[in-house]
């Protein structure tokens, strides 16, 4: 196990060191898998677990023959701490109303536009969501879509 561990932060600090002098990379998994010695499902491992939208990655991958993997570095938005603070707070279950309540907030900190706003309230509604048929699951589901938002605008791309 330890031998896993130390390989993945191998790869993990071969890539890194990749990216520290470009925004972005794109790689064949199976070459990497191949530089290090490893099955093509240790990358996968290091990819997922390492290189995340909290870690300050966005991950791309295609499958295949002709498949890659593109890693791009995103950085915190100016209204980071902001939504970390939202994020932190954030139950594991929401309420239609409170998922209202946070877009709101996002809206007057114009973090979201209005129109955005009404878009994730309708994809947060009880209508939308009323195919699972039990209350907490719809509530659970409800705070992992607005956990996943909240993430991903808290590592906004930097934009030249």
């Amino acid at each position: 196990m330890m031998a896993d561990r130390s390989m993945a932060d191998c790869i993990e600090d071969y890539l890194k060191e990749i990216l520290s002098d470009v925004d972005q990379i794109e790689l064949k998994r199976s070459d990497i898998a191949t530089r290090f010695n490893v099955v093509p499902s240790q990358i996968n491992y290091v990819i997922k677990t390492r290189f995340t939208l909290q870690n300050g990655y966005l991950v791309e991958s295609k499958r295949g023959g002709g498949g890659y993997i593109r890693i791009a570095k995103v950085t915190m938005g100016p209204d980071a701490h902001f939504i970390e603070e939202l994020l932190q707070d954030l139950p594991s279950q929401v309420t239609v109303k409170q998922a209202n309540d946070i877009l709101t907030c996002l809206t007057r900190e114009h973090v979201l536009t209005e129109h955005e706003k009404c878009l994730v309230e309708t994809l947060l509604s009880k209508e939308t969501l009323g195919v699972l048929a039990m209350h907490d699951a719809q509530a659970q589901l409800r705070a992992r879509l607005l956990s996943q938002l909240l993430n991903r605008l808290r590592f906004e791309s930097e934009r030249e």
